[in-house]
């Protein structure tokens, strides 16, 4: 029985299909396509409309793949099917399951049940967490990993579907993640992603108070972890602890995973954001100001309803005086079932690819200028890879760089380097993200 798990969508997403992976891959043998596989699971996301059309889209050409024999049975899991499973199965019979976003552990036992074919058609809204007790399956390389530290969300964005799709804010214990990061060290692992919907957040439900500051350090002691980075953080709680915490720990990358949407106060507002426009740039300022070697990189929306001319220039003001390194620009998604999808002021489309093509363009030029002022310097990187490049041989990553986002270091050398390993490569261009470099013998 050959099996193959597609992934769409974010990084906790990813963490999900790795926990089934690693449930599956002691049944069953896992293959890299579904044209090899005899059943096949597809774990969406349904964030925004373009994610739901991308996960429609695979679901229809697995169907096609079903309805020619060369997969038999699919298994659709993930946002999509705990928001949309009546709609899926009525739409489309060929599924022969669903699972829900906290159903991943039970993944053998659906896929046994469907082998009987026993169709499971019902998605299980209980609130789990995934624990140091499930094995995963790592797609990350044998270095590097993402690690979940906490599930569903408390924020209530107005325009945000997720904690209606993956339940309220539920964090891990310190004891569990530090198991869980011990066990991977001890296969290998040197690099560690910490992802939540809110890492700030961290603790607050479980400890009567945030403990994102007490984990790091706790991390941070263990031996043989090298790198740690945090993502998805908020500007209202990311507190002086925290700041000192990333100082004082060398191990953590100063690399600052910070959405914060918009710089027009009256906009952040109508989001349900807890921070003036003002008091976001105050913290930024701050943040640069006493980690003056971090890499910030930002989310912002544009086209949100009612967002003016002069909102829209507040937002494009932020981008010209912080000067993020980074940032992903996003036009803002209509969404059902949220508060901001019943605003008055919803924005024509050819506005909002106006406003995203301008401030696109202004990042594009901040970040290039960002990028150019490594050239000339030497930085830490970690090898991800061994390639044909011709003239390169490795690909890796600096701190500055979070994986499959931010670009690439292409290291030239005659050596020999061990995947995963941390060398020093001078840098010597920048083309687009990517960085070219040489080896620098230690």
């Amino acid at each position: 029985m050959k099996v193959n798990v597609l992934t769409l969508g974010c990084h906790k997403n990813l963490v999900d299909s790795e926990v089934m992976l690693g449930k599956l891959a002691h049944s069953y043998e896992i293959v890299d396509t579904p044209e090899e596989a005899d059943l096949m699971v597809i774990n969406t996301c349904a964030f925004i409309d373009k994610a739901r059309e991308e996960a429609v889209a695979e679901i229809l050409d697995a169907v096609e793949l079903k309805n020619e024999g060369i997969i038999k049975y699919l298994v659709v899991a993930g946002c999509l099917t705990e928001r949309y499973s009546e709609d899926l199965i009525k739409e489309i019979p060929e599924i022969d399951a669903v699972l829900g976003v906290n159903e991943a552990k039970e993944i053998s036992a659906i896929v046994e049940k469907v082998l009987r074919n026993e169709k499971k058609l019902e998605v299980n809204h209980e609130e789990k967490l995934y624990d140091s007790h499930d094995e995963r399956t790592i797609t990350t390389g044998g270095h590097s990993a993402y690690i979940k530290i906490a599930e569903g969300c408390d924020n209530r964005c107005s325009f945000c579907i997720i904690p209606f799709i993956r339940g309220k804010y539920r964090s891990r214990t310190i004891e569990d993640i530090v198991e869980e990061v011990k066990n991977l060290v001890s296969k290998g692992i040197i690099e560690f992603n910490l992802i939540a919907q809110d890492t700030t957040e961290y603790g607050s439900d479980i400890y009567g108070e945030r403990k994102i500051s007490e984990l790091l350090n706790r991390l941070c002691e263990i031996e043989g972890v090298v790198w740690i980075r945090l993502f998805y953080t908020y500007p209202h709680i990311f507190t002086r602890e925290l700041i000192e915490t990333m100082k004082n720990q060398p191990k953590i990358c100063r690399y600052i995973d910070i959405p914060v949407q918009h710089g027009a106060t009256s906009v952040l507002m109508r989001m349900n954001r807890k921070d003036s426009g003002e008091e976001t740039l105050a913290k930024l300022e701050e943040i640069r100001r006493e980690l003056p070697d971090s890499t910030i990189r930002t989310t912002l929306i544009v086209g949100f309803p009612g967002e003016t001319k002069d909102e829209y220039e507040k937002l494009k003001s932020l981008v010209e005086e912080f000067k993020f390194d980074y940032a992903g620009i996003f036009t803002y998604s209509q969404e059902e079932g949220t508060v901001a999808g019943k605003l008055d002021g919803q924005l024509e489309e050819t506005i909002k690819q106006e406003r995203l093509v301008e401030l696109t363009n202004l990042q594009t030029g901040i970040s290039h200028l960002k990028n150019q002022s490594k050239v000339g310097t030497i930085q830490e990187v970690i090898v991800d890879e061994a390639v044909d490049g011709g003239w390169y041989q490795y690909e890796g990553r600096m701190r500055s760089q979070a994986m499959d986002i931010d670009g690439k270091v292409l290291i030239s050398t005659s050596k020999d380097l061990p995947i995963g390993s941390i060398v020093n490569v001078s840098i010597d261009e920048v083309v687009e993200y990517d960085f070219t470099g040489e080896l620098v013998d230690a």
